[in-house]
């Protein structure tokens, strides 16, 4: 287990110490993605492998003074640079998958292809953790990327991929809080019903390693000045450390109000492969995918 971090500014130099990782950028021809791992590159923290069609590589090369010093695998189209991207990771040549100029789907698609991607069946999650200015100690947020409407079997899963995560990371118990609308079960609401079950499952040893409270909202689940005007029992209301979300577009929202709105710093992955997989918006800065880096070559191994 690491020692736990508090700050995300903390990522670069805790990776440096864990020695260079190699990392597969997907599709490089896209220019924040490359600034970003030129600048991990530049930080000691990985060794470069970009797989993509030549003359979407080749126009970026001029970037990096170091590009000579670069494993470069140049493919003739999007099929063929998945593939020999996902192949590289798989079959342990990489440590890191990083998405570059390709859509989440045809990435993923990749990743789990029986053919040349993961042999056995994986539940894949996105975990994204900030620190927000306001906020008393570094906070995730699950899934804001992968999972649409996920039904209460996949919510257990995606809380014990986070759980998981976040253990390793240096947090022995994480606070779990299942966010709805609302802090009280209403049957027209869903999201409030598959909160009150995973926090049942959870006190009944079903989900293990974590504390879960729901349904929550948010106000309840981060502050405890709310915890105690609503007078919320237990430990997770006003200390959560993983926000759990009943849907994509919520996760989606709040992720990006806390990045635009509250001048978050974040680092967000796919977790639940044998390897991290870097996996950011096209809005994402290349601050936020130098962090995400920088995670992910923390998590080698452990994910």
């Amino acid at each position: 287990m690491l020692e736990q971090i508090r700050k995300i500014s903390q990522l670069e130099q805790m990776a440096r110490r864990q020695g260079r990782r190699k990392l597969v950028l997907c599709a490089a021809g896209d220019e924040h993605s490359i600034d970003a791992v030129y600048d991990a590159y530049r930080a000691g923290v990985i060794d470069p492998i970009l797989v993509g069609r030549k003359e979407e590589i080749d126009k970026y090369a001029g970037r990096c003074k170091d590009f000579d010093r670069f494993t470069v695998f140049y493919e003739p189209d999007e099929e063929h640079v998945v593939r020999r991207s996902v192949s590289l990771v798989v079959e342990g040549e990489a440590d890191i998958l990083m998405k570059g100029n390709v859509t989440t789907a045809t990435l993923l698609k990749g990743v789990l292809n029986k053919e040349y991607g993961l042999r056995e069946k994986r539940f894949l999650s996105h975990f994204a953790l900030f620190e927000v200015p306001n906020y008393h100690k570094l906070l995730a947020i699950t899934d804001v990327a992968l999972n649409i409407l996920p039904p209460l079997k996949h919510k257990v899963r995606i809380v014990k991929n986070a759980v998981d995560f976040f253990r390793k990371i240096g947090v022995e118990k994480p606070k779990v809080a299942a966010l709805s609308a609302i802090e009280m079960v209403n049957e027209d609401m869903p999201s409030t019903i598959d909160a009150a079950l995973l926090s049942i499952m959870q006190r009944r040893g079903q989900i293990k390693n974590c504390l879960i409270d729901g349904p929550l909202a948010f106000d309840n689940a981060i502050s405890k000045e709310s915890k105690i005007q609503k007078n919320i029992p237990g430990e997770v209301a006003g200390d959560a450390d993983i926000l759990l979300v009943p849907n994509i577009e919520s996760g989606n929202i709040l992720y990006k109000a806390f990045v635009f709105f509250a001048d978050a710093k974040v680092a967000g992955l796919v977790i639940g492969a044998p390897f991290p997989i870097v996996l950011t918006s096209r809005s994402d800065s290349e601050e936020t995918k130098r962090n995400s880096i920088y995670l992910a070559a923390l998590s080698v191994k452990m994910v």
